[in-house]
């Protein structure tokens, strides 16, 4: 018995929450505080690895569609990169700034695959709906991490990528399939839940 679309949603989006959070504290108290303790340095980035690793068994075994899984695919081979690439940075195998940009191609590729895989309009339900809204915010949001590469210890750009992780975390816990958004939902949706 597969479960609910939503609870796969809900599952990530608790991930995305964690990572934001730690991104909004590691923004609040700045980079030298937060390095105070090693191990911080190591939990965004592994917790991206893990949410990476997770997204194999979603695209294996809840897709509906070849589009599915390779929209899933894809998100988990990115995030894997960024996760890995963050790691490496925190551990010292890496020592170039630009591998901080894994993290951006990271939010265009999964913004695009959200985008892509959904193949419903705006409107037709909540879930497509969640996936055109995300979609967007992560296309916007990988504008933070791209300038976050060059200007590391910018408050405003670290609480905004913080943000973005937030922002997609909340679009997600919203995830339900034919549930009616703004009082419209398409006949072919299929019958509506609360």
């Amino acid at each position: 018995m597969q479960p609910d679309p939503e609870f796969v949603h809900w599952l990530f989006a608790t991930g995305f929450l964690i990572l934001g959070v730690c991104l909004l504290a590691e923004a609040v108290v700045g980079p030298d505080v937060w390095g105070r303790r090693a191990w911080r340095a190591y939990l965004w980035p592994g917790a991206a690895l893990i949410l990476g690793i997770f997204l194999w068994p979603v695209m294996l075994l809840f897709t509906s569609s070849t589009l599915h899984m390779i929209a899933h695919s894809a998100w988990a081979q990115v995030l894997m990169l960024a996760g890995g690439a963050e790691l490496a940075l925190a551990r010292g195998k890496l020592s170039s700034r630009y591998w901080h940009l894994t993290i951006a191609l990271a939010f265009l590729v999964s913004g695009a695959a959200s985008l892509i895989h959904e193949q419903n309009d705006w409107l037709f339900s909540r879930s497509a709906f969640v996936h055109h809204a995300m979609g967007w915010v992560m296309i916007g949001g990988a504008l933070f991490p791209l300038a976050r590469t060059f200007r590391p210890r910018s408050f405003a750009l670290g609480a905004g990528f913080a943000a973005t992780f937030l922002v997609v975390s909340v679009l997600l816990y919203t995830h339900r399939d034919v549930a009616e958004i703004f009082g419209h939902l398409s006949p072919v949706a299929g019958a509506p839940r609360r």
